[in-house]
C-alpha cells in the first residue's frame, strides 16, 4: 500500500513540474547556493578572516548581546545566542579566534527579520568568540565573549 501511494505522488509531482521545466521557468542553476566568501572562510587566524571578511576595523558595540557559559565542559558543542539590537542589522558573523578556521558562520537578514541567531560551535580550545554585525549603512560592529573550554573539540 505505501509502495502505491509513493509511485503515485512521485509520478503526481513529475506531472506537476513538467510544463514549469519545458517552459524554461524552472532551471537547475537557479536552484543552486549563494556565494560564499572562501578567503574568509579558510583564513588560519583570527585576522586574516576578519580582513578577508571585511570587519578588520569594526566598532566595538553594546548593541550585541552574546549569551554563552561561561565554561563550556565540551568544546565539541557549545551554545551561544547572539542578539543585534542595532537597526538594519543585515548580516551577522560569527569568528572564534582560536579556532583551526575562525569564521565559524555568517547569517543574513533581510528587511524587518529579527537580527537573532542560536548556534552551536565547535571550539578547539578557550578562546575569544566575536559577533560582527554588519549594518545596512555599510558598518561593522563587534561584540566580544571569552569562552573557557575544558575539553577541546577541535581534535583534542
Amino acid at each position: 500500500m505505501n509502495e502505491l501511494r509513493r509511485r503515485m505522488l512521485q509520478g503526481s509531482a513529475a506531472a506537476l513540474i513538467t510544463p514549469f521545466l519545458g517552459a524554461g521557468l524552472l532551471t537547475p542553476t537557479r536552484a543552486l547556493a549563494a556565494d560564499w566568501n572562501r578567503n574568509a572562510f579558510t583564513a588560519r587566524n583570527a585576522n586574516d578572516a576578519l580582513t578577508a571578511y571585511g570587519a578588520a576595523t569594526a566598532i566595538e558595540s553594546r548593541d550585541i548581546v552574546i549569551n554563552a557559559p561561561e565554561i563550556a565542559e565540551n568544546g565539541a558543542k557549545v551554545e551561544v545566542e547572539i542578539t543585534s539590537n542595532l537597526s538594519n542589522t543585515r548580516s551577522v558573523a560569527v569568528f572564534a579566534d582560536k579556532n583551526p578556521m575562525p569564521l565559524c558562520a555568517t547569517l543574513s537578514f533581510s528587511g524587518t527579520a529579527l537580527p537573532f541567531a542560536r548556534l552551536q560551535l565547535k571550539l578547539a580550545e578557550t578562546t575569544r568568540v566575536r559577533a560582527v554585525v554588519k549594518t545596512a549603512d555599510g558598518k561593522n560592529h563587534v561584540a566580544f565573549r571569552e569562552i573557557k573550554v575544558t575539553l577541546g573539540g577541535c581534535g583534542g
